[in-house]
């Protein structure tokens, strides 16, 4: 049997506010952008070369998923998006204004870095070591 995941959610409080980060700043192909009615929308991205998860960008329709904007995983690292070229993309987004935890570091396992999405998502950009790819 093979399984993989298709999509993650990611409670936002916009969808085009969303769409500007993910697609402008963080270089993702806005994959579907369709209508659902009553305000809802069916909004998939994706980084460039994705093949199988993607992000559904999903708007926050109650003040409990309001709350939980920024904050989908208590605090932790929420989204890990490995890279080919390190240094490359963390050149990238830090000229995009990307808002970053820490400096780069290594570690047994690759190159990494901690950042926060505008709406506070924790994310890891990585470039594992060949050992661990």
């Amino acid at each position: 049997m093979m399984q993989h995941l298709a999509l993650v959610t990611v409670v936002v409080p916009d969808y085009d506010t969303a769409i500007a980060f993910y697609c402008g700043v963080m270089g993702f192909n806005l994959v579907a952008n369709d209508e659902l009615g009553g305000g809802k929308r069916w909004v998939v991205v994706a980084p460039p070369g994705a093949r199988e998860t993607r992000l559904l960008l999903a708007r926050a329709a109650t003040e409990e998923q309001g709350a939980a904007v920024g904050n989908q995983t208590g605090g932790r690292v929420f989204l890990f998006l490995h890279t080919d070229d390190f240094l490359r993309d963390h050149a990238r987004l830090s000229r995009a204004g990307v808002l970053f935890e820490e400096a780069p570091r290594e570690e047994s396992y690759g190159k990494v870095v901690v950042f926060r999405d505008p709406f506070g998502n924790r994310w890891d950009l990585l470039q594992l070591t060949e050992t661990q790819s």
